[in-house]
């Protein structure tokens, strides 16, 4: 027999469903990343668009961007409604730029890396990745910021 169509789910619901652990559920909700509703036994009663936004949350993640930009986005979506294909069109073009960014931050350092083994560490002042052209050298004595 079916199971009836319910309007609310509980935590354990949402857990299985969404294919997480309870308490990513919890991590989630206390990031502000989804929210619930407490019921009069002070259970956790979710809004069935909540399946969605992990979802959102679970790829995006995946792919890299920080909880605190995946927040953002979804705080810009309408409440009380699942998001839609469009809705997802707009964070995923929101976020394309950051992994493309990224992606060229890593291929730089992919195809830099044979240099390192030539250069073995031993000329810090010269290497390509830890200071290109001694650029850290002209800032002054100490760390520096190394991601440009």
């Amino acid at each position: 027999m079916p199971q009836p169509y319910h309007l609310e789910l509980g935590v354990g619901e949402v857990a299985a469903r969404s294919g997480v652990a309870v308490s990513t559920v919890h991590f989630y909700e206390a990031e502000g990343l989804i929210s619930s509703r407490r019921t009069a036994g002070n259970q956790r009663r979710y809004e069935r668009d909540v399946l969605r936004r992990i979802a959102i949350v679970r790829v995006a993640q995946k792919v890299g961007i920080p909880l605190a930009q995946i927040k953002a986005a979804l705080s810009g979506l309408p409440g009380g409604r699942t998001p839609t294909v469009d809705d997802w069109a707009a964070l995923s073009t929101r976020w394309r730029q950051d992994l493309d960014n990224r992606i060229a931050q890593l291929a730089a350092l992919r195809d830099q890396l044979s240099d390192c083994i030539g250069c073995g560490c031993l000329t810090i002042s010269a290497c390509r990745l830890r200071n290109p052209g001694d650029v850290l050298g002209d800032q002054g004595a100490g760390p520096r910021l190394l991601e440009r």
